[in-house]
């Protein structure tokens, strides 16, 4: 998985499935672009990743997260739950705000 900080007024935390980077993936009207630029930083182990994202639950960050890997793993920290997901091409994706 890659991880990526924003920092901003409120951080914005970026997480993907590694292998999804640099993809666009379309569904009728709904369109997601996995961009290198916004998602790729630090490959992170999911224990890593778990971490960084209780982590910055805590700084009150809004998250970003795309990949059956990473929402896992979102879900695991406690940062999102499995309602608050969608698809897009079969591919999982989650915002949250806090």
């Amino acid at each position: 998985m890659q991880i990526k900080i924003h920092p901003a007024y409120r951080n914005i935390t970026a997480l993907t499935d590694t292998n999804l980077i640099g993809k666009t993936f379309t569904e009728g009207r709904k369109q997601i672009e996995v961009i290198e630029k916004f998602f790729k930083d630090k490959e992170v182990s999911k224990k890593e990743a778990i971490k960084i994202l209780k982590d910055m639950e805590k700084e009150d960050s809004t998250f970003f997260i795309v990949g059956k890997e990473s929402i896992e793993t979102a879900i695991e920290a406690g940062v999102i739950n499995k309602h608050s997901t969608m698809t897009i091409d079969n591919i999982p994706i989650a915002l949250g705000l806090f």
